[in-house]
């Protein structure tokens, strides 16, 4: 149940009309990393947390919720950046606000010409802002990621936050509007907060690596091919240790000549026989526990969506 308060939850300002970053700011209205995406993306991973994983279902729900009231912000400050605009745009006269912040008749058929040109435009005389991206894309629902294993969906909104905090400081470099920039800022530090709220989630589910269920394969997972010309390079990802498993890597220099030496890697198919026995009897295992993690958290007889969880204190 959704239940809409008309204040915002960060005061919006604008000092002025600036309709170019109105469109720019669309790109978190309904672009691919913008606040609809994010909202949508957790709102749908939310429903398959809710009976394994009832704490989690009622974060995501929460933070989809915030993205919605995120989407408002946007919207709002979009729909004040084009104050003067929503009339009638060739006609706009001389004192109107939005031409005072325009210098000379070539400033006044540029910003005609973009009118004209903007498919964001179209929608002004609508009275409000189009769910499309600064290039008058439509937004998708390709931009949601819902894999059905929270883990995985967890990692991806960890990406999704930092992404879309890179949005808004690119965004902070085009508007000199002080105001704007607070309702940004704002905007920007709620996705570096977001971004601990799932880092902290994933943290709570273990095991939690390698994402999904089934173990990788020992004998393929430690190598790192050289498949780059000119000087090598080492660094962590390469040398020493692998950062979660501890295992040691293995630095494969010339990688076509060990591709014919192990006749395309199968001698090491022989190897590490223990360790892979281990990886499929850790395979079965997690398998069991995860089926009967949600098998045991189905409730019995008639399905009773509000009752069907409560988060475990």
């Amino acid at each position: 149940m959704f239940h809409h308060i008309k204040e915002l939850q960060f005061n919006a300002r604008v000092s002025k009309p600036d309709p170019r970053f109105a469109t720019l700011l669309l790109e978190q209205f309904g672009g691919a990393n913008g606040e609809l995406a994010a909202a949508m993306q957790y709102f749908q991973q939310a429903f398959g947390a809710k009976m394994p994983h009832p704490d989690k279902y009622d974060m995501l729900m929460d933070i989809a919720t915030e993205e919605f009231s995120h989407l408002e912000i946007v919207g709002a400050t979009i729909q004040m950046l084009l104050k003067g605009v929503n009339g009638d745009l060739k006609n706009a006269a001389e004192e109107s606000e939005i031409m005072q912040v325009m210098n000379g008749k070539a400033a006044k058929e540029s910003l005609i010409h973009e009118g004209i040109a903007n498919p964001q435009f179209y929608v002004i005389s609508g009275g409000g802002p189009a769910l499309t991206n600064s290039q008058g894309i439509p937004w998708c629902a390709s931009y949601t990621n819902s894999n059905g294993d929270l883990t995985v969906d967890l990692r991806t909104n960890l990406a999704s936050e930092s992404r879309a905090k890179l949005v808004y400081e690119h965004l902070l470099k085009f508007t000199d509007d002080q105001y704007v920039k607070e309702t940004l800022r704002f905007l920007m530090s709620r996705e570096v907060a977001h971004f601990e709220m799932f880092q902290a989630a994933l943290d709570t589910i273990q095991p939690n690596y390698p994402p999904g269920v089934l173990q990788s394969d020992p004998r393929f997972t430690t190598q790192y091919f050289n498949l780059s010309g000119g000087e090598t390079v080492r660094g962590p990802w390469n040398e020493g240790n692998m950062p979660i498993t501890g295992k040691s890597w293995d630095f494969i220099e010339n990688p076509v000549e060990h591709v014919k030496k192990t006749n395309g890697l199968e001698t090491e198919q022989n190897s590490k026989k223990q360790e892979l026995e281990a990886s499929f009897a850790m395979d079965k295992k997690l398998s069991k526990a995860k089926s009967e993690e949600v098998k045991s958290a189905e409730p019995e007889g008639v399905a009773e969506w509000s009752k069907a969880n409560k988060v475990k204190k």
